[in-house]
């Protein structure tokens, strides 16, 4: 198997629930189920600002992977309120609009946190 490096965002959860932010295998990169909290860790009730946050948060384990966002080749958006599709993708098209992924959204009944309403998971390949 090719080198493994954890990469952490230093959140308290995960060494209680055992995960890394993302996994760099190789040139691939899995980026874990990514939520929207703020810098305060509390989460704004606009779900295009909850994806913007989640988005940030996922561009900094690209960075601290030695890469960027254009490295993202697909990402999965769960989502709690599937009528406000726009939003979401309003905020993944501002990052990934001219990048491109592969994409889906899919509704789901809940997150952990019932303030949660997007979280997001990307794979990215780094050469």
């Amino acid at each position: 198997m090719s080198k493994r490096e954890n990469i952490s965002t230093g959140s308290k959860w995960e060494p209680i629930l055992g995960y890394s932010r993302a996994v760099k295998v190789g040139n691939y990169l899995h980026v874990s189920g990514t939520t929207g909290a703020g810098a305060d860790g509390k989460f704004d009730a606009d779900p295009y600002v909850q994806t913007q946050n989640a988005l940030k948060t996922i561009g900094d384990a690209l960075a601290k992977a030695g890469g960027s966002y254009k490295n993202v080749v697909r990402t999965r958006l769960y989502v709690t309120k599937i009528a406000d599709w726009e939003k979401y993708g309003k905020a993944h098209g501002e990052v990934f609009g001219e990048i491109r992924p592969a994409m889906a959204i899919v509704e789901v009944s809940k997150l952990i946190d019932p303030a949660m309403l997007v979280e997001i998971e990307a794979d990215a390949y780094i050469d």
